[in-house]
């Protein structure tokens, strides 16, 4: 053993916007070193998250408080001290003692802690305010094992990777790992994208009764949020649950591919608003628990979500910045400065004493908050703040937002679409060309328009994650169909995918045409070479390809085969807008859609745009010379690589949304996409549904 870590280690230097901010992590770190109400009714002015945008309605804030609020709960049939869920980091993603340290810190707080997928650690095992996990690859699962908690939860999906299954890299699968979970030491752990026994709320209904049976204990089911998840949390009330988590986009993982955690899932607010919502209507409400997950920061953001309708809110990632993460997001490579997410081997470790006291601590300093909040709004208990929105109002958010969330506003607003510049991920594509596989980082998603701020339409749009109702696809173990078929059948490439080097230099050029030969795409070019498939360009505005060809679409050109729509700042409202217009008249077809961009955020994008209602993007070589970075080694390698990884990373994305075959069912599905917030306008033009709505 190397060492050991007992104290908080310098927050690094941030060089780009983060949702983990450094005043998000010294607030949780005030309240970890004492247990006294620090903030409250916590402002984020500026932000863009529509959580941040929900503000209380007379709440008093001058001078000492004395709180007389009751923050107890019951989970389970078990008391809380306060509504929360210490949740799922499994044994392998943590390395032990962060394990231990969160199952003793549930036992002394009377909270709940989740054990996540894949075994369970001995001194976490002997603990009773535990969830033991069920998930699709049932590593390590017994029966001892899932009897021994207060409950057990079917893992269906998660926030940071909707629709595909748990990734543990090899690298920190070591022995002690390898013995719990009962798999080969130093081999990745991908869990199956579906439970391969669960296809349908019938197939869950059976397996939650099964479980019943065989354990005596409450069943919970965990899903990712999505476009359907109202529909979801019905069919998991009517199967008999006793609850829900719902885990929303930008939640805390150990490893997800970057595509999927920024590209799919919806906000938490909105996933517990509508879910909330139905079950009242139907009459579900009564005995399920909803338990909140995603981006939980600080006490302000529970009580919201609470009001919202969550009886329980999942405390992650703040939990791990309560023993010392400092959000290095490295989690993935096993290499944590704080001994919380590195390999499993015993090299170096964090004090367990440390951690508890320090959780401990966040925890009481946390409930104290929330008292202190009931207080000034003049809440006594907890069954009053529940689903309570009345105390709720919005700032900034459009009324089909505000129709979700059930709260009104003194002014709905449609927030202009273009907030900030685009800012290319250098180090995504970089890291794309280098290693020609799906880009793995871990934590939550920094992308817009929650973190980042957003320049495009598309930026407030999020794709659909499968599960359940739609079950996804293991692109792993499954063929996943990404052929495309243009030109009425003469153009025939591998994905919906052109790369344009008309002006790149020669060696980018040639690059470039080889990799698209390689992998069986087709480049566009003005000045075609002879050996390479390509589009060529006639003038500025015909694209053509042996008789084919394409006009631009502002000229209306119907003799050409399809139309080609470049980059501007309505470049999705004209690929929606052609898109119906075609199909209004009952020739779309007859007729290509393509869209030329030379920005790009990373693979999502291009899934999107197909959603939309592009049949192909073309792409432009400017996107890979960015992720260069100056190097032109081994050229003819990273354009392969930029391609074949580019091409894995819209497979995944395919399974994730439950799509077996790209072009004949996502070209044109706008009901795949939901909008975060979007301006009303833009959306009912786009024809994209607000992320929640019903």
């Amino acid at each position: 053993m190397s060492g050991v870590i007992a104290n908080y280690i310098k927050i690094p230097q941030r060089h780009t916007k983060d949702f983990w901010s450094i005043e998000k992590i010294n607030h949780i770190r005030s309240l970890s070193n004492s247990p006294e109400a620090s903030e409250i009714f916590e402002k984020n002015p500026g932000s863009l998250r529509i959580l941040d945008r929900i503000g209380f309605r007379n709440n008093i804030t001058k001078g000492p408080i004395k709180s007389g609020a009751n923050t107890e709960a019951s989970l389970a049939g078990v008391n809380l001290s306060v509504p929360v869920y210490l949740g799922d980091m499994s044994y392998g993603a943590l390395s032990g003692n962060p394990n231990i340290a969160i199952a003793k810190t549930a036992e002394i707080t009377r909270t709940m802690a989740g054990t996540g997928e894949g075994g369970l650690y001995k001194s976490v095992a002997d603990t009773k305010r535990i969830f033991v996990q069920w998930a699709s690859a049932r590593f390590g699962v017994s029966a001892n094992e899932l009897k021994s908690g207060a409950g057990i939860v079917i893992k269906i999906g998660q926030g940071a990777k909707p629709g595909i299954g748990g990734h543990l890299p090899g690298n920190k699968v070591t022995h002690d790992i390898s013995v719990a979970r009962k798999i080969p030491e130093g081999i990745d752990a991908i869990s199956p994208a579906p439970h391969h026994d669960i296809y349908s709320i019938e197939d869950l209904a059976q397996r939650i009764e099964a479980l019943k049976i065989m354990s005596d204990k409450p069943i919970y089911v965990k899903v990712a949020a999505t476009n359907y998840i109202p529909y979801i949390v019905t069919g998991i009330a009517r199967s008999g649950a006793a609850g829900v988590i719902i885990d929303g986009h930008g939640a805390g993982t150990g490893a997800a591919p970057v595509t999927v955690r920024d590209s799919l899932g919806i906000p938490i607010e909105m996933a517990v608003a509508s879910s909330h919502n139905i079950l009242v209507k139907e009459g579900l409400r009564k005995n399920f628990s909803i338990i909140a997950a995603g981006q939980v920061a600080d006490s302000t953001d529970a009580m919201k979500l609470y009001a919202l309708g969550a009886d329980v809110v999942s405390l992650g990632t703040s939990a791990l910045i309560a023993m010392g993460c400092v959000m290095v997001r490295k989690c993935n490579l096993g290499y944590c400065p704080a001994a919380l997410t590195n390999k499993a081997d015993n090299r170096t470790l964090i004090d367990l004493d440390f951690g508890i006291q320090n959780l401990v601590n966040f925890v009481n300093g946390f409930k104290m908050e929330i008292a202190e909040m009931m207080s000034c709004l003049g809440i006594k208990n907890m069954e009053e703040l529940i689903g309570n929105t009345d105390i709720l109002y919005g700032e900034g958010l459009s009324e089909n937002t505000l129709e979700v969330l059930g709260i009104s506003s003194p002014s709905p607003q449609n927030l202009g679409f273009k907030q900030g510049a685009f800012y290319p991920d250098k180090k995504y594509i970089n890291e794309l060309m280098i290693k020609g596989e799906p880009v793995i980082s871990s934590m939550g998603s920094n992308a817009p328009p929650d973190v980042e701020l957003p320049s495009r339409i598309i930026d407030w749009l999020r794709l659909d994650g499968a599960q359940v109702t739609r079950p996804s696809i293991d692109p792993y173990r499954e063929d996943i169909n990404l052929n495309f078929s243009l030109c009425g059948g003469s153009i025939n490439i591998s994905m919906p995918v052109f790369i344009k080097v008309s002006g790149a230099d020669v060696e980018i050029k040639n690059a470039l045409s080889w990799a698209a030969m390689f992998t069986g795409t087709m480049i566009v070019d003005d000045q075609p070479q002879k050996e390479f498939k390509s589009i060529s360009i006639t003038g500025n505005t015909v694209y053509r390809y042996k008789k084919h060809s394409y006009s631009m679409v502002n000229e209306h050109y119907y003799s050409a085969d399809g139309f080609v729509i470049r980059q501007d700042d309505n470049m999705e409202i004209s690929i929606a807008g052609l898109d119906q217009e075609l199909k209004r008249r009952g020739i779309r077809e007859n007729y290509d859609i393509i869209a030329e961009i030379d920005r790009l955020r990373n693979t999502g994008d291009i899934v999107k745009y197909l959603a939309l209602g592009c049949d192909s993007l073309i792409i432009s070589y400017k996107i890979f010379e960015e992720g260069l970075n100056n190097s032109y080694r081994n050229l003819r390698e990273k354009a392969v690589n930029f391609l074949l990884g580019m091409k894995k990373e819209i497979s995944l994305i395919s399974g994730a949304m439950g799509i077996a075959n790209l072009q004949y069912s996502i070209v044109g599905n706008t009901e795949l996409l939901r909008a975060i917030n979007l301006d009303n306008t833009i959306a009912k033009k786009i024809n994209v549904a607000e992320a929640g709505s019903t």
